[in-house]
Order: structure tokens, then sequence, then C-alpha cells
């Protein structure tokens, strides 16, 4: 018996020990986290949208977690570079990636050849969306869709536009010209590795017309003729219908390829090693964004707030890695 008892204590005391041992480094992972500045990595150069959202978001999470937040800017490769700084970085919440993840982030994987894959970044939130327009140049003579198309299919090369290398625009008036079985090179089609340049082109109207965000296009309005929005609904800031409403009567239905997605994430490997700190970080955006003064400091500053949380930015980031890689073909024609 006192032989029983002696095991069953040592047993038991073993277990009280490994158990304690774990509490204290649960305790020690989540404790007094973070001790030091957190590091936002933009993917991109001072003074564009994702920049001003990170930088406008900056102090105000800092204020929830009690440290300051120091703002990097790693432009380059379409964000590759930058996606590849915060991976090489200790996974341990100090490091959080900034950037418009849609479309960038799938064509770093599907185009960039880059050695990471979407699994390796979690997303804490998506918060500021945007849509494609497709416009022409104000003194154009294509003020529908219709018109437009039948331009490019009956004159060849005689229809010039505008798009972002590798957008959703890019492959929607790709995959626009496939539906109607317009053979491609109809369309003559110049790329932009920069909004400001391509917008250029049709507010100059060097080019006939443009499909590019239009949150970014405001400051074009009065060149623009808005021919459609490519979304499901109609746009309350501008006046066009939808693809699908605009090519009406055509018996053609186009696949709605979601434009700029721009929030933050980690690398998956932070929320396995370190779930107390993940949520700690995840509830401070959360609450950031529920502050009705930080609301209306990203109104005022044109910049997108809402909160749709990790599960659903996950599951966003997803669709449009498959509608990108459904439709990559459409980029090497």
């Amino acid at each position: 018996m006192n032989k029983l008892y002696r095991t069953v204590s040592k047993t038991l005391l073993a277990t009280v020990v490994a158990t304690t041992g774990l509490l204290a480094t649960t305790a020690a992972n989540a404790d007094d986290y973070p001790k030091k500045p957190v590091n936002f990595v933009v993917g991109f150069g001072v003074g564009g949208s994702a920049d001003r959202m990170t930088r406008t978001m900056a102090s105000f999470v800092g204020d929830e977690l009690g440290q300051p937040i120091k703002v990097i800017n790693k432009k380059g490769a379409g964000t590759q570079i930058a996606a590849n700084y915060v991976l090489n970085r200790p996974d341990d919440g100090y490091t959080v990636f900034a950037s418009t993840f849609a479309p960038y982030l799938s064509n770093t994987i599907l185009k960039g050849k880059a050695s990471y894959g979407m699994a390796d970044f979690s997303f804490i939130n998506l918060q500021w969306f945007d849509f494609e327009l497709i416009a022409s140049y104000k003194d154009s003579p294509y003020k529908d869709m219709a018109s437009l198309i039948k331009a490019i299919k009956e004159k060849p090369k005689t229809v010039k536009a505008a798009v972002m290398q590798g957008g959703a625009g890019h492959i929607t008036i790709k995959l626009l010209l496939e539906k109607y079985n317009i053979p491609q090179e109809n369309l003559n089609l110049v790329t932009f590795n920069s909004g400001g340049k391509a917008r250029s082109a049709v507010a100059g109207g060097q080019v006939d017309f443009i499909i590019i965000s239009a949150e970014g296009s405001e400051g074009i309005r009065e060149f623009l003729t808005p021919l459609a929005v490519v979304r499901d609904d109609r746009s309350d800031r501008w006046d066009a219908p939808t693809i699908n409403e605009a090519i009406k009567g055509s018996g053609i239905t186009m696949p709605v390829i979601r434009g700029s997605m721009r929030g933050f994430a980690v690398s998956s490997e932070l929320k396995n090693k370190f779930p107390q700190r993940y949520e700690k970080l995840t509830n401070a955006f959360q609450n950031t964004l529920a502050n009705k003064g930080v609301q209306k400091t990203l109104k005022g500053n044109n910049i997108g707030g809402v909160w749709i949380g990790p599960d659903k930015a996950d599951e966003l980031m997803k669709e449009n890695f498959e509608m990108f890689n459904t439709y990559k073909y459409l980029l090497n024609k």
C-alpha cells in the first residue's frame, strides 16, 4: 500500500509540476505582450492608399496595445519584398503585414514565383474595399458598353484601353473579350504599373477607356463617362449600371472579380505559436474600428474602416486567389 501510495503521489506531483510549467509558459506567452513597439510593414511606398490606411490606424491601434507602432515601408516586386520580410521576422506578434492584399498577394504567388503561399498568412481583417470602374474618356464616342464592345469587335486595333498590370481590371477586360468571342488582339491594351499614370492616360484622352479602381478615380471624375461598375449592385457614387446590367441582352454573364482589398495580416505561425498574442492583436483592431472617433478620422480621409474579422477575411482572400488562379491564363495572352 505504501509503495502504491508513493507511486501515485509521485505521478500526481509530476502532473502538477508539468501543468504549472505549462500554465507559466502560457502566461508568459500572453503576459504583458507587447513589451516593445510593434512594426507595421507596408507593402508599398509612402503616400499610397495602403500606407495612408496604415499610418492612420497605427496610433489608434497603438493606444489599444499600450505600445507605439512603427510603420516600415518595404515596397517592390508587387508586395513580395514586404511579404518575405514579414515571414522572415520572428513569429512573436511584433511584425504585422499591412497591404492591399488583393490582387497583389495572389499575383505574387501565381505569377511572381513567390516562395510562400496564401496559407502562410493569417488575415486579421480586411477593412477597405474597392471595386473596378469601366469608364470612357469624356469626349470619346463610347457612351455605353454596347457601343464600346461593338467598336472593339468591328474595328480591330482602333480602340485603346488602360489597365493596371495583373489587376482585377486587366482580367475583367480580357475575360469580357473572351466571352464575346472577340480576338484579344482586337483591343489596343496598354498596361500600367501605376494607377496614377493609367488615370492620366484616360484623363488626357490618350486612351479611349479604362478599367481601374473606382475610389482612386474620384480625382479625374470630370474627364470620365462611367460605363459600368464591376460589382453585384450599383454604386451610390458612380451613375453607372453593374457590369451584367450593362451587357444585359447579350446572353453573357460576367463573373464579378473583386477589386482592391486592404487590411492587416500576420504570419500563420504567430497564430499557432502565440494564440493569445494573436487574439490580443485581433481585439486591438476590432476595438479600434469600433471607436466612433476613429471612424470619423477614417471617413474624413476617405479611408475604409469596416470590421469583417479573421474568418471572413481568410475566406475572401481564398476566393480571390481561386478566382485569379482560374483566369490567370488570360494574362499570358
